[in-house]
């Protein structure tokens, strides 16, 4: 179904929320905290990407704090972004087609200092004891995923590029 005067496709609003609360079940299923899942998943079935505060608190039947304390925690994961609506002092919130790419390599800076701390866990403990042998173990699974997961996100850049041409 189409809107008639400028043919972009209508949506039945009750679809639109039965999708963003499964989608932000299966998100807080995996740890994400309920109130930041859904304001993403909002964000995701937007057209735009991008939704106000007040949008989201409609939308979703939330407070503008509850939205702001989502915002705060998906920001800090690197999911969203804040920026100025043109000529306004409000802000709208932008879940960007790479959000999932930037998550999991901002992750990597964190992964490089608990690989650190595990070293010094290690040199600390005893590598000949068995904390030391588990942290050790801990230490290689880190670098271990840490190959991994660079050259996976290498591999997905080039095929988004040649996919999709960015």
């Amino acid at each position: 179904m189409t809107e008639p005067t400028t043919g972009t496709p209508q949506r039945d609003p009750e679809s639109v929320s039965r999708f963003v609360e499964h989608f932000a079940a299966q998100l807080v299923e995996a740890g994400v905290p309920r109130m930041p899942a859904r304001v993403f998943a909002a964000l995701l079935a937007s057209d735009t990407g991008a939704l106000t505060s007040a949008e989201l608190g409609d939308q979703l039947r939330i407070s503008p704090a509850a939205v702001s304390g989502a915002v705060r925690y998906l920001a800090q994961v690197h999911l969203v972004s804040r920026e100025r609506e043109p000529g306004s002092r409000r802000e709208r919130y932008r879940v960007h087609s790479d959000q999932w790419y930037e998550a999991l390599t901002s992750r990597e800076t964190i992964i490089k200092r608990w690989e650190e701390a595990l070293r010094e866990g290690v040199t600390s403990l005893g590598e000949d004891t068995p904390a030391g042998r588990r942290l050790a173990q801990t230490l290689e699974f880190f670098e271990f995923v840490e190959r991994d997961v660079a050259e996976m996100m290498e591999r997905w850049r080039v095929y988004r590029e040649n996919k999709y041409g960015h």
